[in-house]
């Protein structure tokens, strides 16, 4: 897995002063779900309309620090270092005679029936520009928000091609195929009080977001053996990706009561589309399963959300629910499903303590189960880790994918 894991770590590391979403909510958002909690600065990104709720008559309320939010994804393939080591080894072996070679190619096709299209490593970044975001509530109760996010995605896969044999030499159109995707983003928001009465209020909000999106990929097959897959991947890709600009609308609306919360986020309604590259073959001629298109678009996804709280809302149970699947720049699709619990209060150890789940109803189908804490009334760190396992190369079962976000903010 070495030479695949290369690959996004490459990218990523090439590519972090420019950012993109990742379709997974940063901060505690990953834990709490899509529901607003004025508690938690980073939830005012969920719905257009919670900006509203963050901050009282006439005054601002902003980020400091962050969060910055780091997060690894691998494959449904147990002990996928050796599988994909053994793999290289086969094609790097000097068979001296026909049979020699007719076995090196019966074992390489048996490991790829047995790991299939699924060796992947996805690798993700995402933060807050200092001091974001920033809210500012009118006199007339109306509040802007302006906010401005970088993030990058890195995917490296192996396609799984099949093995031949010419005379005593193995040749195979078995690839490693990565794709990146990096954005910066800047949103300005707007939401104002709608319709209200003793019992509630209607709020709703309207955001704008302004992604300048750069996107590529490459592929080069196993048995180049004049390339380096992670330098050759690292260099097209850093030559030949395409860049566009976009806008993406975004509307919500919020029904808050004093124990009872409901939202409705409708993200991207315009869908927005972004320029995608070519597939640049450094000498491969695999492309089964892979998506030859011209463009990607950013599709409009729904979220309703619900919860139930005390009357200061420093106690919240919560879920929420993407009414449907959206398709991420690197072709991965989502569509979460989260529940959580959540406590803020005075003290100055732990102010604020939060476990949430979240499933991913479409592509990986990953379920996380995470936790976070608030210290000193300023520290935020929330880890979430994969339900769904693998074994390594010791025979340890662990965790497919982790994530880890950490932020400072002004008390509220």
């Amino acid at each position: 897995m070495k030479k695949l894991l290369l690959i996004p770590i490459g990218l990523l590391s090439s590519a972090t002063i420019l950012a993109m979403s990742v379709n997974q909510p940063i901060g505690a958002s990953f834990t709490l779900g899509n529901m607003p909690n004025q508690w938690a600065l980073v939830t005012s990104l969920s719905n257009p309309a919670a900006p509203y709720f963050m901050v009282s008559d006439g005054s601002f309320r902003s980020g400091t620090l962050g969060p910055l939010s780091i997060g690894i994804e691998i494959g449904a393939v147990s002990d996928l270092e050796d599988q994909v080591e053994n793999l290289e080894k086969i094609v790097d072996a000097n068979y001296v005679d026909f049979a020699d070679a007719k076995n090196g190619v019966s074992e390489a096709n048996a490991l790829l029936a047995e790991i299939g299209d699924d060796a992947y490593v996805k690798t993700s970044l995402n933060m807050q520009l200092p001091f974001m975001p920033i809210i500012y509530k009118t006199r007339n109760s109306g509040a802007f928000m302006l906010d401005a996010n970088l993030s990058v995605i890195g995917k490296g896969s192996l396609l799984a091609g099949t093995f031949l044999r010419i005379g005593n030499e193995l040749i195979t159109d078995t690839s490693f195929y990565a794709q990146t995707a990096t954005d910066f983003s800047v949103g300005v928001g707007y939401s104002q009080s709608i319709w209200e009465n003793s019992r509630g209020m209607w709020v709703g909000g309207i955001k704008a977001n302004l992604h300048q999106m750069s996107l590529g990929r490459a592929l080069v097959e196993l048995d180049d053996k004049d390339n380096d897959a992670a330098d050759a991947i690292s260099n097209t890709i850093s030559d030949d990706s395409v860049s566009s600009t976009g806008v993406g609308v975004d509307l919500g609306i919020i029904w808050m009561s004093h124990h009872f919360q409901s939202g409705l986020t409708l993200a991207n309604l315009n869908e927005p589309v972004f320029k995608k590259p070519s597939i640049i073959q450094n000498g491969s001629s695999y492309t089964y399963g892979i998506t030859e298109s011209s463009s990607y678009t950013m599709e409009m996804q729904a979220t309703i959300d619900a919860a139930i709280s005390t009357l200061s809302k420093r106690w919240m149970l919560g879920v929420s629910y993407d009414l449907n699947s959206v398709e991420d720049a690197v072709e991965d699709r989502y569509q979460w499903a989260t529940a959580s619990l959540s406590y803020y209060g005075s003290s100055q150890v732990f102010p604020g303590i939060r476990i949430g789940f979240r499933k991913n109803l479409a592509g990986s189908e990953l379920s996380y189960s995470s936790v976070g804490l608030t210290f000193s009334q300023h520290l935020n760190l929330d880890v979430a880790v994969a339900l769904d396992k693998i074994d390594d190369d010791n025979g340890d079962e662990t965790p497919r994918s982790y994530y880890v976000a950490l932020g400072y903010n002004a008390s509220f």
